[in-house]
């Protein structure tokens, strides 16, 4: 899934001033660590302008991409550019900024047609989401491709 994958730059999680500094890069790096995330054999860039790249080979497809979401939905950042592989094939997820009173239930029935599988999404965001109930306007979510049959 290469590419651009847009986010709003007024959300996310606040870690200070980003951009403008040599300090960017660490700051998201430590965010992602945070999360105890594999970054193993990926980098992170930081432009001036809130724009992040990721590059390098990532231990999978879902790591991949919760990284992305990691310094994704950090406050200053409009957009992640994707130029990172995987070493692990995997299904590529979709992406869903969330709205003003999206809940986990009502992406559900929107992506798989049942509420039922808001579970799924949840899990599929941890450990960046700690609480079923804790969305906001702005972020955005990995909708993982499963089977709803």
């Amino acid at each position: 899934m290469f590419g651009m994958i847009p986010f709003v730059k007024a959300a996310g999680r606040g870690l200070g001033k980003i951009f403008g500094g040599d300090d960017a890069k660490d700051k998201l790096k430590k965010e992602v660590e945070s999360y105890d995330l594999d970054t193993d054999g990926v980098d992170i860039h930081v432009d001036d302008d809130g724009v992040v790249t990721v590059k390098g080979e990532a231990v999978s497809q879902e790591m991949k991409e919760k990284i992305i979401l990691a310094v994704g939905n950090v406050e200053g950042v409009g957009g992640v550019k994707d130029e990172a592989s995987t070493r692990m094939v995997g299904r590529a997820s979709r992406f869903h900024t969330v709205e003003s009173g999206d809940t986990l239930s009502a992406i559900s029935k929107t992506y798989y047609g049942t509420w039922k599988l808001y579970p799924e999404i949840f899990e599929a965001n941890k450990p960046m989401l700690s609480d079923p109930d804790k969305i906001y306007p702005g972020q955005v979510l990995r909708i993982p491709d499963i089977k709803t049959a």
